[in-house]
């Protein structure tokens, strides 16, 4: 028998770093430029929270 360790693999999605939330100028937003920026910024959250999670479960053994 012989004994071998193997080191888990992350998936190459999670390495990924995740988006920088949107830059905002200068300037007075409107209401709609406000709203479009937040959605894109938790858009972008939901979608490395995804990535982080698959990468934990990956390492951990986790089937889902």
């Amino acid at each position: 028998m012989k004994l071998e360790i193997v080191r888990p693999q992350l998936p190459a999605a999670a390495r990924q770093p995740c988006t920088a939330p949107v830059a905002l100028p200068d300037r007075a937003l409107a209401a709609a430029e406000v709203t479009s920026s937040w959605g894109r910024d938790r858009a972008a959250l939901r979608i490395c929270e995804t990535r982080r999670a698959a990468a934990v479960a990956a390492v951990d053994g986790v089937v889902r």
